[in-house]
């Protein structure tokens, strides 16, 4: 799972700031393993040491890294974690699982496929079909998600989504 971006080193003891993806930034955690990708492409395995917020922002100690010269190498590399690492609350979904199901109406009728989702301020957004018609991931119009069913239950209002463009997918 990508849990961000090294963005830059932060002071001379080797922190880094990291910009979290929406999950790392609830998952990352002081003695957790990580993937780092670097620039160059590169692989490395770390461990996270100690990890504190500055400015809303996590800044992130690896084991290994004790000064800036050695943070430097790691700018710009891309985080992971592993998927068994992140506690989903009830009603939260990975972004993979969502993509490729089915959204249907309560006739059971396919309204189209979930090609994406998009994390916007004021809420995430289906992109439904090949014109990517986006329905907001809100409870007034997602009642039921099933992963592993690959279905979404929605009730959506009348011109919201016009089947005829979903259908292409």
């Amino acid at each position: 799972m990508n849990a961000g971006r090294v963005a830059g080193v932060f002071g001379l003891r080797g922190e880094l700031k990291v910009a979290a993806s929406r999950i790392g930034d609830d998952a990352l955690r002081a003695g957790m393993d990580v993937r780092a990708v670097l620039r160059d492409g590169t692989p490395r395995a770390l461990r996270i040491r100690a990890l504190r917020r500055h400015q809303g922002r996590p800044l992130i100690a690896f084991d290994g890294i004790d000064d800036a010269d050695a943070a430097e190498a790691l700018v710009g590399a891309t985080l992971a974690i592993d998927r068994g690492a992140v506690d989903l609350a009830q009603d939260e979904y990975f972004d993979e699982d969502l993509v490729g199901c089915a959204l249907v109406d309560a006739n059971r009728a396919v309204l189209g496929e979930v090609v994406a989702v998009e994390h916007y301020p004021a809420q995430d957004v289906l992109l439904v079909g090949a014109r990517r018609a986006m329905v907001p991931l809100v409870r007034a119009f997602v009642k039921h998600v099933d992963v592993r069913a690959k279905r979404i239950l929605v009730e959506l209002p009348a011109g919201l989504l016009d089947t005829s463009e979903a259908e292409e997918a």
